[in-house]
């Protein structure tokens, strides 16, 4: 009878421990943005696009984020940030990654995905929000390669519209600076 009893008690702390062990992953696969225009937070899903997951959240980790802009303000089509510093100075970053585009998520309104350059495996830091469907980014998009999207925004889409009807000035840069204070793991 002690044995049953034994037995089951540790069934069920094992039990407990993979219940609290997936809700602590699942947990961490949301980011909180604090801005100088509101807060929002986002979801990833390493699912669907393990390797840009991974380098987006070691760049939350690593503290990358904090200090950083929106750089680059389109109306119509995203806000881009994670790159530049307040004056204006481009951050260092890691080797880029290879391109998770062809995930099966598209570049909806709210979603986040990779920013890049011509090169599609050139991903590094910097990461854009959709503010409108962006059927032109999914793969194969017309430089046939596309954009990885890995996450959307959860909460806080009013703070993405406020930055995105911000007034801008060369090159897409808002005139008055959007900062992004911190950038934080959801516990």
């Amino acid at each position: 009878m002690l044995t049953t009893i034994s037995r089951r008690l540790a069934i069920g702390l094992a039990a407990a421990l993979v219940i609290s062990t997936t809700a602590l992953a699942q947990a961490t696969n949301q980011v909180k943005f604090q801005t100088s225009l509101g807060d929002f937070a986002v979801e990833v899903y390493p699912d669907k696009a393990p390797k840009t997951v991974e380098n987006f959240l070691q760049y939350v980790k690593d503290k990358q984020y904090n200090g950083t802009l929106f750089h680059r303000v389109i109306p119509g089509f995203m806000v881009q940030g994670g790159g530049y510093t307040q004056t204006m100075a481009e951050k260092p970053t890691r080797e880029p990654i290879p391109l998770e585009a062809k995930n099966g998520l598209k570049n909806d309104r709210g979603t986040i995905a990779m920013a890049r350059t011509s090169n599609p495996n050139s991903a590094t830091a910097q990461f854009f929000v959709n503010v409108v469907d962006n059927n032109n980014l999914n793969a194969p998009s017309p430089d046939g390669h596309g954009y990885a999207v890995f996450g959307k925004v959860i909460a806080g889409m009013e703070t993405i519209d406020k930055i995105r009807a911000v007034p801008t000035g060369r090159q897409d840069v808002p005139v008055t600076p959007i900062l992004i204070n911190s950038a934080t793991l959801v516990k």
